[in-house]
This record gives structure tokens, sequence and C-alpha cells, in this order.
């Protein structure tokens, strides 16, 4: 797969967007069904192979490209990303998936999976649950994403814009689990739960759901800080 990922693709499909076309389906839902139809295992002719394929792989690179950019925020730029992303695509079974939706949360999955492996090689202690059933307490009570003054289009504006750098310097001065959990809930769309199932597997069975949500409040309470110091400044 080329590393020359189309970055400022929108992340359809995360809390970021979530009410833009579907960029697996880059015709409409009966493509889908077309391309996961001709992977039943029985034989076909080569050239109605051919033909149902025909874009295919643009569609993969989008999953890619998306996906890419969500890893990037969690393990930094760079080959480690780049190779997380082949064994995603390599590993997943598309045939698995009944919607495009399905199948873009599916390799989310996978990528956050292998994306939060990575990060317990390198330091297994930074994925420690915190103390106490939620962490320590947050100035916002709320877990959603505009409880700190941010609607879903401001972040994909942050992610896409010009000033990208500023929310991709805030999420690399997070600690490691702040970071894998805002990232995977504020962009990728994955469930308190999920993560918290995750994250059980290096940092310890203490990470629950409710866990995750009072470490994801921690989160938007930095960035209500982080927006508030912006605005100041310009």
């Amino acid at each position: 797969m080329s590393s020359n990922f189309p970055l400022s693709a929108p992340l359809t499909g995360s809390a970021v967007t979530p009410n833009q076309p579907d960029p697996l389906d880059p015709q409409d839902a009966a493509f889908f069904e077309q391309v996961t139809g001709m992977l039943d295992g029985q034989p076909r002719d080569p050239a109605a192979v051919e033909t149902a394929l025909a874009g295919w792989d643009g569609v993969l690179e989008r999953i890619a490209a998306e996906t890419y950019r969500i890893a990037s925020m969690l393990l930094g730029e760079g080959e480690e990303a780049i190779g997380l992303i082949e064994s995603v695509v390599a590993d997943f079974d598309l045939r698995a998936c009944n919607t495009p939706a399905e199948a873009r949360h599916n390799s989310r999955l996978l990528m956050a999976r292998d994306a939060i492996a990575i990060l317990a090689r390198r330091d297994a202690a930074s994925l420690a649950a915190p103390e106490g059933e939620s962490g320590p307490s947050s100035c916002i009570e709320d877990d959603d994403l505009e409880a700190a003054g941010v609607t879903p289009d401001e972040l994909e504006q942050m992610i896409s814009g010009p000033e990208v750098y500023r929310l991709r310097n805030w999420i690399e001065g997070l600690s490691v689990s702040l970071r894998v959990i805002f990232v995977l809930r504020a962009v990728a769309g994955l469930t308190s739960p999920e993560i918290a199932g995750l994250l059980a597997e290096h940092g310890g069975a203490d990470w629950t759901p409710e866990a995750v949500r009072g470490t994801f409040r921690q989160g938007l309470c930095s960035l209500a800080s982080q927006l508030i110091h912006a605005t100041a400044t310009k």
C-alpha cells in the first residue's frame, strides 16, 4: 500500500461528521452489496469480477486514509502508523460486515486494538486505569463532545483546517491513556464499553466504561481550556 494517504479527507462516520455521505459507498449501498456478494467463494467469470470490483481500490484507499489519520493521532506520524494501517487492511474481513458503516466501524476497532498493543509495548504503565471508579473530578459533567463547547463540525475543521497543528500539539501533550480515549471517542466514534474492553487487555480490569467516560470528561475539560487560551491569544 502506498503511504501517500490523502490526509485531508474528512473523517466521515466518526463523531466528527455524522451527517456526511458514507465514504465507503462511492456510488450507493448497492455497490457495497455487489462487492461483498463477490466474496462468497463461488467461481466466477474473471471479466465479471473485474467489472464488479471496478473502483474498489479507491474505496480501500479512503478506508486507509481516514484510519491512518486516527492512527497517527495515537502513535504519531510515520512508518509505525503506516505499518499499522497496512496490517489492518490485510487482516480486515469485509465478508463479516453487512453495511458500509459496519465495515468502517470494524476497521477502526481493529486499528484501535493494534494501536493500543503498540502503545503497551512502548510503556505498559502508561495505559494503567485511573484510581477510583471514574478517576479525578472534571470541570465538565457531561461526556458529550459539545460539553466542551465544540460541535462535530468544528472538530472536523480543527482536524482538516489550516490550524490543524494546534489540535495535534494539544493531543500530543495529553497522557497516553487520555490521548487514546479522546481520539477513539471523539474522532473514531467508538463507544466507552468498546474502548474499556480494548484498554483492559493491557491496562487491567479497572478500565470500565465509567472509567473511560470519566477520563474522556478530563479530555473535554482540557480541550475547553485549550480553546479558551487559543481564542484569548488571537
